[in-house]
Order: structure tokens, then C-alpha cells, then sequence
């Protein structure tokens, strides 16, 4: 028996179940994106049915500016819902992140989880590891090896130091990661970027990563999932479990970081992520500075069905709503929305 294979396939599996079934968004925080408003085109001069999404990202050309945000792999359940997810991104042409790769590393039995590639052979896939994992033993072959194994257009390294500090198995040296990140964004031949999962990213971290040559940052603010949250359901250590209310509020919300990090490099291709609930944040947020909005746990409970068909309607409603937005301001493509006026703060 391979205890470790069991550890992971229990933790990944209790992950999905905790976001499916618990509440686990963060308490008197939110996104921010509600603080801002569109202002009404009366005459947007368009023609809705030409309203177009495309756009492109690190030089490729997406259907669409919508990414399904990276969540789960490594267990039946979660390779079940990969294909779904990669079935409809493939159908409406979004990006997909997939969930940390390490357990797949770790163990090849669970490649499987992961190899979306045959379902989803044209849009942007995006391999994923925790940062903190080059300081255990992780570095350039095994990142190369979740490209190869995912057949990835890109990696994503994820920052997620409080989810690990209460995680009862979490690894917490995140000391003189930056110069680790470096080395890799150096080395490997896909282009490297970082996100959160749910905490925010600040200016000046920002410009400490792309300064090591990031090439992508997605902000995973706060005001959606908070896996302090998740992994306080998980836990039996009380104090964990107490300290977590205190966490309730942590992070920096979706909006403030989209600002943050654009504010730290005006061409850095930025994704908006974190608490993204419908068409109308995306836009929001593209107006704010992002390239791409990513959509996380609200997909989840479609993509958990034997079939994407409930997952293709939630996918096409939110690029209705964004549309709609678009037209309603007068934007006829990402580009016009991207440089809109027509976004203000509320009073």
C-alpha cells in the first residue's frame, strides 16, 4: 500500500468535498469589484451580434478572455471532472488551469488526473505546482515533467503560504523562494507565472516576481474561496481550527490586486481571479487591467455532473453577461473594453 498515494487521494477528495458542501468564502471581505459601475452607453453605435470576445494572451489567440481557474486533480473524482472542464473549455474556447501537480509528480499512477490534453487539443492549458515545493526538492525536471505530462502551453507556480500554514500536513519554508522562481522562469522554454489562491498579490510583490522574470500574474484576490477556510474543515487541531476565525477577513481583495499589480508593470499579462461570480466582474475587471478573468469554485458543482452540458450553460451565460456589458457600454471588442472610460469607482 502507498501511503503517500492514499495521504493525497484523502486530501484532494476532501477538498472538493469541503467547497462543494461548506461554506468556505472569507466573512467581511469581498471582492471589491462591487465598489465599481459601468456607465450606461444610451448609443453604443454597435451591433450586439458583432460584440466580439477574442482576444489574445502571451501572444496567442483565445475565443475568449475567460480562464477555468486551476482546482483539483489527482483522485477518480477529480479526473472526471477535469475532462468536463476541459470538454467545455474546448467548446467555448477558454483557457484551463489545472489543480497542483505534485501529487502526479510525486506518483505517476495519478498522471491520468491530469491529461486533459486529448479533450481540450486547441486552447491554452496551464500546468500548476506550489511554489514552495522547489524548496523540497522540486525544481527544473520536475516542472518540465508536468508540462510534458499535461502537454501544457504554461506553468504556473502558486503562492499559497496561509493554506499551508493550516493545512495539518502543509509545508511552510517558503524562505528564499524568489531566487528559486528566477532560476526557473530562466530555464524552462514555457512561459512561467505566478498566482495566489485566494490571498491577493500586492504591488510590490509583484514587481519583486516580474523583476525574475514572471510572465504572468494572476491575482486570486480575496472575496471567493478561502482555503484557510477549507483546510480549518479539515483539521483536528483546535487551534488551527479557533485561529482560522481570525483569518475570516485575510487578504487583499480582487479588485485592489488587479490595480496593484498592473500599477507594478503596465504590459505584464495580468488574470483577474478570485470571487468572479458572473460576465459583468469579468468585464469589471478587464476594464481594471486584467487580460484574463478566471473562474474557479462557481464552475464546480456544473462540472461535478456526468456530462458538461450544465457546465456549457453557466460557460455561456457568463459570456452572455459580459457581452451584454460590452454592448451596453459601447466596447465592440476586448481591446475597447480593456481602455473604457466607462468603469467608475462609486461614491
Amino acid at each position: 500500500m502507498d501511503i503517500s498515494k492514499d495521504l493525497t487521494e484523502k486530501r484532494k477528495t476532501e477538498h472538493i468535498r469541503i467547497s462543494l458542501n461548506e461554506d468556505v468564502e472569507g466573512k467581511d471581505i469581498t471582492t471589491g469589484l462591487e465598489k465599481y459601475r459601468f456607465v450606461p452607453n444610451a448609443l453604443p453605435e454597435l451591433d450586439f451580434d458583432k460584440v466580439s470576445l477574442a482576444t489574445t494572451f502571451l501572444g496567442r489567440h483565445v475565443h475568449t478572455p475567460f480562464l477555468i481557474s486551476s482546482m483539483t486533480g489527482g483522485t477518480d473524482t477529480a479526473y472526471k471532472i477535469n475532462q468536463n472542464l476541459a470538454i467545455a473549455a474546448q467548446e467555448k474556447g477558454w483557457a484551463i488551469g489545472l489543480g497542483s501537480m505534485r501529487a502526479a509528480i510525486e506518483n505517476e499512477d495519478l498522471a491520468y488526473t491530469f491529461q486533459i490534453r486529448k479533450w481540450a487539443p486547441d486552447i491554452p492549458v496551464i500546468a500548476n505546482i506550489g511554489a514552495v515545493q522547489l524548496n523540497y526538492g522540486f525544481g527544473t525536471e520536475e516542472s518540465k515533467k508536468a508540462i510534458e505530462m499535461a502537454e501544457a502551453d504554461l506553468l504556473v507556480l502558486h503562492l499559497n503560504t496561509l493554506q499551508e500554514v493550516f493545512q495539518p500536513e502543509g509545508d511552510t519554508n517558503f524562505s528564499n523562494l524568489l531566487s528559486k522562481i528566477e532560476k526557473l522562469s530562466n530555464e524552462l522554454t514555457v512561459p512561467v507565472g505566478v498566482k495566489e489562491v485566494g490571498m491577493g498579490i500586492d504591488q510590490d510583490t509583484a514587481k519583486k516576481l516580474i523583476s525574475a522574470g514572471v510572465q504572468f500574474i494572476d491575482v486570486a484576490g480575496a472575496g471567493g474561496t478561502s482555503w484557510i477556510q477549507v483546510e480549518s474543515f479539515r483539521s483536528n487541531d483546535a487551534i488551527r481550527k479557533e485561529a482560522a476565525e481570525a483569518f475570516l477577513d485575510w487578504g487583499i481583495p480582487t479588485a485592489d490586486s488587479i490595480v496593484a499589480v498592473r500599477n507594478s508593470d503596465k504590459n505584464i499579462p495580468v488574470i483577474a481571479s478570485g470571487g468572479i461570480k458572473h460576465g459583468v466582474d469579468a468585464a469589471k475587471s478587464i476594464a481594471l487591467g486584467a487580460n484574463l478573468a478566471g473562474f474557479g469554485r462557481l464552475l464546480l458543482h456544473s462540472a461535478v455532473e456526468n456530462h458538461p452540458e450544465a457546465l456549457l450553460v453557466q460557460m455561456g451565460r457568463i459570456e452572455f453577461e459580459c457581452k451584454a456589458a460590452m454592448f451596453g457600454i459601447g466596447a465592440a471588442n476586448i481591446e475597447e473594453l480593456a481602455h473604457t472610460k466607462r468603469l467608475i469607482k462609486k461614491s
